[in-house]
């Protein structure tokens, strides 16, 4: 029986029944948490002294297209318009199986460094099986846990082509994942669809893949917003169908009409906000607030590292504080002060990128919080760190203190993938080097196409 007792830290379990222990121990054992409590024995168990450290849930990053990691930053100054335009009609088509292979391997390895244990993979640019196989191997060989979402690619139609919003999810391709690779369904990466929606599709493609998605029992994964929709009431004839429900996921959401989001919400529809994305593209400000008025989370995720980093922690401060702001604004605007207290305690956005995550995904009860019996996804957070002490409010620190410098190992069921600072990952230096040289020949290819670089 493999055991590790993680001892004498303050532990944040994001588990109601457990709250927060000061001075606690966590046992794992076998790959699972089995207890959470002050004054653990175990023996035969490997000891990690948890002094001045803080112990979390693994984080979960709900949504980011990790086959971009080799163009990190090309696309920062890139509206969402651009980005169509010159990322999905321009670079993507240009990606080898080689090159989505490496951006998925790196970029899952950089989440695990910045402590993220599940990642949704939301693949959007594979356009042969080839390409979408490189893509799990990427995540399997990087050892983080995954929801490979399958998507499809968006280029421009050739002549007698069908533009994408026409073409169907293709039901073969998701039948052999499930025949595979991603054969079982509580397995390390699992799959889901990364659909069109109604927002970027017809209505027979929509129902198509509204259906299939139901039937294969996944997770319907699509963006909404971003420019007029391919089809105006598609939601409200999706719903009167019966195809709308708790496997159902928004990707940002900006312009829902008010009415739409409670009917969507009263569905049991889960919401992904990617906020810093959102607002430098222009998809408009996230739907935080709107999603906490009437009693849900969202969940969070980066989107895409061609534009930003990496860091859920950063993306979970970026929502705080873009909502107190807003909440304060209002505030001021309606009653000529600022509140009385905050709107959103940090509380809330430690929980928008761990127990909301789990539930997202509906694997609340493996992942999502430091539970006995849940899967031993955790991270070990140095808070004797400069920029961390003294510790005053843990769940404080944590939320807007913490960053990657910060994180100082991360286990992923009862593994560590980090240790003492370090990826515990062999030949680190030459996938560094190999996504360097897919991003710089993607970058040449396309400008001797004739675009202009960033």
């Amino acid at each position: 029986m493999k055991r590790t007792l993680i001892q004498s830290a303050t532990i944040i379990s994001m588990d109601a029944s457990i709250g927060d222990v000061r001075d606690g121990d966590v046992l794992v054992e076998n790959g699972r948490i089995a207890a959470v409590r002050p004054g653990i024995a175990a023996d035969d168990a490997e000891i990690v002294d948890g002094r001045g450290r803080i112990v979390i849930p693994g984080l979960i990053n709900a949504h980011m297209h990790t086959w971009q990691t080799g163009l990190r930053g090309f696309a920062a100054n890139w509206t969402l318009l651009e980005y169509f335009r010159r990322m999905h009609a321009g670079l993507a088509t240009l990606f080898t199986p080689d090159d989505i292979y490496i951006a998925t391997l790196v970029g899952a390895l950089n989440q695990i460094n910045c402590g993220a244990t599940t990642l949704v993979d939301w693949c959007h640019n594979n356009p042969t099986p080839a390409h979408t196989d490189a893509a799990v191997r990427g995540l399997i060989d990087s050892g983080i846990r995954a929801a490979f979402f399958h998507g499809s690619p968006k280029p421009e139609p050739k002549p007698g082509e069908p533009h994408f919003s026409e073409v169907p999810h293709p039901r073969r391709e998701v039948e052999r994942l499930l025949a595979g690779p991603l054969a079982d369904r509580n397995g390390l990466v699992t799959l889901g669809l990364a659909i069109l929606g109604p927002h970027y599709s017809t209505l027979d493609v929509s129902t198509h893949d509204f259906h299939l998605a139901r039937e294969l029992g996944l997770i319907a994964s699509m963006h909404q917003g971003g420019g007029p929709a391919k089809t105006p009431g598609g939601w409200e004839k999706l719903i009167e169908a019966g195809l709308v429900g708790s496997n159902v996921n928004i990707v940002h959401g900006n312009d829902l009409p008010d009415d739409l989001l409670r009917k969507l919400i009263d569905l049991g529809v889960t919401f992904s906000v990617t906020p810093e994305n959102e607002m430098i593209q222009g998809h408009g400000f996230p739907i935080t607030g709107r999603l906490l008025r009437r009693g849900v989370r969202p969940t969070i995720g980066i989107d895409l590292e061609s534009v930003l980093a990496g860091d859920l922690f950063s993306a979970a401060r970026v929502a705080l504080s873009m909502q107190r702001a807003l909440d304060n604004a209002e505030t001021r605007k309606s009653e000529g002060t600022i509140p009385a207290t905050t709107t959103i305690p940090a509380r809330e956005g430690l929980a928008w990128i761990t127990t909301e995550g789990a539930r997202m995904l509906g694997r609340e009860s493996q992942i999502g919080s430091l539970t006995p019996g849940k899967l031993a996804d955790l991270v070990v957070i140095n808070a004797d760190d400069l920029n961390l002490f003294p510790v005053h409010d843990p769940v404080a620190t944590v939320v807007m203190q913490t960053s990657l410098a910060n994180i100082e190992a991360v286990m992923i069921g009862g593994t560590w993938k980090k240790r003492n600072g370090k990826l515990l990952v062999d030949g680190l230096e030459a996938k560094k080097q190999l996504l360097a040289q897919s991003g710089r020949r993607l970058v040449r290819d396309i400008e001797r196409q004739g675009h202009a670089a960033p």
